[in-house]
């Protein structure tokens, strides 16, 4: 029963994922990285921009910026282990299995060293992996990332996001949704005919057992605190992205990371700690900005 179940779960969000891909200038590609059956969406021409999302998400939350982005690069977005349409590491996930991971993942999508753009624990991906001194970037963008600062979110924020992990369901997630959006209903209203799919598919995804694991290992391995040492090693240009009001990660952790590295900071007005899908033009013309001063 407990298997049919799971069947029927992953039925439901696959037909939800591509009603939302339909819709965007990509393609849906399955590939193998080591044990990991990994899906990812792929669009443009150009630099190699490889988007990492975060925890418990998938490559569609990225869904506002790709149209943008392919008009000028390469966009590259995998589902992270376990999460969307990617399965799971045969083993419990580590930094390091993540990191192999991710290396062979841009070895067999990338012609050249991407940018690799980050977000929450994607961005603490992200930054881990280029610490490595042969790892080849051609430079980073955090967005709200973790793993600059020790993790304290407000405990509003906590409560909300425990409740919804414990329970998933509409209910639960629309309670916990303003702690990660400044204005859910503008967003509702800017995603349009498509919010009802999204919101379908990351409940589904959310209910799915073993999805629920994979978000929680990939924070338990990725969201500690890099060593002030091992940031500095980066020597790659970063560029941080984050939203004025976030709630998991305050700005204060972005602005002490930028004073200390010389990191450019860039701050999206009337987001919290999801500015891409919040504000995507906003976001775009950063990452524009960014590019066209280090080009």
């Amino acid at each position: 029963m407990e298997a049919i179940i799971k069947n029927e779960v992953l039925r439901n969000a696959d037909y939800y994922r591509e009603k939302i891909i339909n819709e965007l200038p990509v393609k849906e590609h399955k590939i193998q990285v080591g044990d990991i059956h990994t899906t990812y969406l792929d669009g443009g021409e150009g630099t190699p921009f490889v988007l990492l999302h975060g925890p418990g998400e998938s490559s569609i939350w990225w869904m506002r910026v790709i149209p943008h982005l392919v008009k000028k690069y390469n966009v590259i977005i995998p589902d992270l282990p376990g999460h969307g349409s990617s399965g799971s590491a045969k083993e419990k996930l580590t930094k390091e299995i993540v990191l192999d991971w991710l290396d062979g993942f841009l070895i067999k999508t990338c012609s050249r060293a991407p940018v690799l753009v980050g977000h929450v624990v994607g961005g603490a991906i992200a930054a881990n992996y280029a610490i490595q001194p042969s790892k080849k970037v051609e430079q980073l963008v955090l967005v709200d990332s973790l793993g600059l600062s020790s993790f304290r979110p407000t405990p509003r924020f906590a409560y909300q996001f425990l409740r919804f992990m414990i329970n998933p369901s509409e209910k639960s997630y629309l309670r916990f949704l303003p702690e990660c959006i400044y204005d859910v209903n503008g967003l509702i209203k800017s995603i349009g005919i498509y919010w009802p799919y999204f919101l379908a598919y990351n409940i589904a995804c959310a209910q799915h057992p073993t999805k629920k694991v994979a978000a929680k290992g990939i924070m338990s391995a990725m969201s500690g605190k890099i060593p002030e040492s091992e940031l500095a090693k980066i020597d790659k240009p970063v560029t941080l992205i984050w939203g004025r009001h976030d709630k998991a990660n305050n700005l204060k952790v972005a602005l002490k990371a930028s004073k200390k590295y010389g990191w450019p900071l860039r701050i999206i007005e009337d987001t919290r700690d999801d500015p891409k899908l919040e504000k995507p033009v906003e976001f775009v013309q950063v990452v524009e900005s960014m590019m066209a001063q280090t080009t």
